[in-house]
């Protein structure tokens, strides 16, 4: 499930395609029209969903976001740049994970790089992180950590060396997180 540009979701696409993750994607959800993530998963071959929620009441919306999702029968939700916080209306569903751009317990929700950055400026941090979770109920970037990476500050960063590689550890990251998730589905005898 994606909102934006896709470049995670474009590195799951790689991954999947070239044998680095055992795995299909087997639809791409946007509630963003106009996301770049669509063409990347068209180009791809993957079908895709467009289900903008403005407008809608949050529990409709997510019961329906549930439902047309379970249609494609994935084993696993991976949210690779949703920014829209989903309630146990969905969650409780489906097994969902989330990429998030700060180490656990730090900088939650949206604006995370900035924050860490800024904080960074400040002399509050030396470094920052990315970590991919479990979404088990409605909490913002606090579900159990699947696995996480700190990414240091250099000394001549900028907002965008920086953000840079956030978004390198990111596309590697979010992989080896599917791949753990699917690994102890596949040990469970199929539970993700």
């Amino acid at each position: 499930m994606v909102s934006g540009n896709g470049s995670n979701l474009q590195a799951v696409l790689d991954a999947c395609r070239d044998g680095r993750l055992n795995a299909e994607v087997v639809a791409v959800v946007s509630n963003d029209p106009d996301a770049f993530a669509l063409t990347r998963a068209a180009e791809g071959g993957v079908p895709t969903v467009v289900a903008p929620h403005q407008g809608r009441d949050r529990a409709e919306y997510d019961n329906e976001l549930a439902y047309t999702v379970a249609s494609y029968g994935p084993d696993l939700v991976v949210l690779a740049g949703w920014n829209r916080l989903l309630t146990t209306h969905f969650v409780s569903h489906h097994v969902t994970v989330n990429l998030h751009p700060a180490k656990p317990g730090t900088f939650r929700g949206l604006g995370a790089i900035e924050a860490a950055f800024e904080a960074w400026s400040e002399g509050r941090i030396d470094h920052g992180g990315v970590m991919v979770h479990y979404v088990p109920d409605e909490g913002v970037d606090n579900g159990p950590v699947i696995a996480w990476e700190e990414v240091n500050f250099e000394a001549d960063d900028t907002l965008e060396t920086y953000t840079a590689r956030v978004h390198e550890v990111e596309h590697r990251l979010l992989v080896e997180g599917i791949a753990t998730v699917l690994a102890r589905a596949e040990m469970s005898g199929g539970r993700t």
